[in-house]
């Protein structure tokens, strides 16, 4: 919410969605939202243990299987602006309860799929109801924690998710080797009963400021979810084609499609609240830094698996033992920048987290084909580092930034930037490896151009800092 430091904006308008400003942190609303974020983005992770089991059962080619992954991610990124605009007009508590029963029931449902196509329907469920629980996320912290703790609620959640991550990386494959795919969809089904019902207790009611529980969709929304939901979808779908490095045609196409979906739904008068909340420098500029950032995930995905497959000869093995110094560092740094961003306002430490992430990106152009696990851990501990300081303080900066009554929408923004960079990363590490030749020549062009990437996030960071400094920091000074 733009607001002083006093916790109130400058018309006197209180700092949080409520009526008036959040006297007491619910730390225990802030530890059960984590634990609930960790099951519902762990769907990604988990599925992907199920693909080769999936095509031996139900009988499909195994490059069929993507859908089972993409049947998810899509609905969670074409929903996420949508799904934000509706969550400002509904009740937390009850999407909370709501988005996470259907997760499960819809997990019951893929598990009991008999044939490939109801599993695909039952995933594609599950995204959707990801996409609204996900909305929640900005709008509650706003009405369970004081604004001067939004960055160290931020950095909480996002300490346990990857703590959380850490812990579930080994249990996806133990449960398909041990009972099969259809238990990777059934395991956390008594989890997610339990943390609704711990949510029930937790997550703050707001329909004492006028909501309905689960409002209808007015015109306005569904319109936004059939243009720009299907912008988004065939947007993401051409970055996929982009990424197979052959299929140029049907990316271009998609891509056009993408385009003119878009500028539809940009003449529409639904698009204008949303064009306007993007336009604001001071959220609009943070999303973008975190997109540009989120792309590094490019290399842990793509061009490093290729480095140590091709150039070093070594197992995908190194860099899984590699990747928990990613997770670690992370998970270190994180509550740190929380904290920071909070005593210092978020622009200056996210600025610092991505000047670490940039040395982080940049130290991989030192890496030889005789490297070992520490030659590769301390490099991916650097890149973590940055992470973990970086993406806390960007998501305070979007969060304060936010109209009153708008952080469902400020979190949509937030949720379709991580996803559009999660997903543009890997397919610009594609590209750049492919134009570098392959080998070593086409891994040291990925990381140039992704570090570019992160060195305009730290620009974007800046310009927001100078030009449009959000509660809780002042401009630095220049004479």
């Amino acid at each position: 919410m733009t607001s002083d430091g006093d916790g109130s904006d400058s018309a006197g308008c209180p700092a949080t969605d409520a009526a008036a400003p959040v006297a007491r942190t619910r730390w225990s609303a802030v530890v059960t939202f984590g634990v609930a974020t960790l099951l519902v983005t762990s769907e990604l992770s988990m599925a992907a243990f199920a693909l080769p089991l999936v095509a031996a059962e139900l009988g499909v080619d195994p490059a069929s299987t993507t859908w089972v992954v993409l049947a998810y991610s899509l609905p969670l990124a074409a929903l996420a602006l949508p799904a934000g605009r509706w969550i400002d007009q509904a009740d937390l508590r009850s999407v909370f309860v709501f988005s996470l029963l259907v997760i499960g029931g819809a997990s019951v449902a893929a598990a009991a799929a008999p044939v490939f196509w109801t599993l695909l329907a039952a995933r594609v469920v599950q995204g959707a109801a990801s996409a609204l629980y996900l909305a929640a996320y900005l709008p509650v912290v706003t009405s369970a924690v004081r604004s001067d703790h939004h960055g160290r609620a931020i950095s909480y959640i996002s300490t346990i998710m990857m703590l959380g991550s850490i812990a579930l990386a080994p249990l996806g494959g133990f449960v398909a080797a041990a009972w099969g795919w259809r238990a990777l969809f059934l395991v956390k089904v008594p989890l997610l009963v339990a943390i609704a019902l711990a949510g029930f207790r937790a997550i703050p009611h707001s329909g004492s400021e006028g909501r309905r529980a689960l409002p209808r969709p007015d015109r306005s929304q569904l319109t936004d979810v059939v243009l720009l939901g299907s912008a988004i979808t065939a947007a993401l779908l051409a970055v996929e084609q982009v990424e197979q490095l052959d299929r140029w045609a049907v990316a271009g196409a998609l891509g056009v499609a993408a385009l003119a979906l878009l500028a539809l739904w940009a003449r529409t008068s639904t698009s204008r609240p949303v064009l306007t909340l993007v336009g604001r420098l001071a959220l609009g500029l943070p999303a973008l830094a975190l997109l540009l950032t989120a792309a590094t995930v490019g290399l842990p995905v793509y061009s490093l698996p290729f480095f140590i497959s091709e150039v070093m000869g070594q197992s995908p093995d190194l860099l899984g033992l590699a990747m928990l110094f990613f997770m670690g560092a992370a998970a270190l740094f994180t509550p740190l920048a929380g904290t920071l961003a909070d005593r210092y306002g978020p622009s200056p430490v996210a600025i610092s987290g991505g000047i670490v992430t940039a040395l982080g990106v940049l130290s991989l152009l030192t890496l030889t084909a005789d490297a070992g696990v520490i030659d590769l851990g301390w490099r991916l501990g650097l890149l973590g580092s940055g992470i973990g300081l970086f993406s806390p303080p960007a998501m305070t900066a979007i969060l304060h930034a936010a109209p009153e009554g708008q952080a469902g929408a400020a979190g949509g923004v937030t949720n379709l930037a991580r996803t559009l960079g999660t997903t543009i990363g890997p397919a610009i590490a594609a590209l750049a490896w492919t134009i570098g030749g392959g080998s070593t020549p086409g891994f040291n062009t990925s990381v140039i151009v992704l570090a570019v990437c992160t060195l305009l996030g730290i620009v974007a960071m800046t310009v927001t800092w100078t030009r449009a400094p959000v509660r809780g920091e002042s401009a630095p000074a220049t004479g």
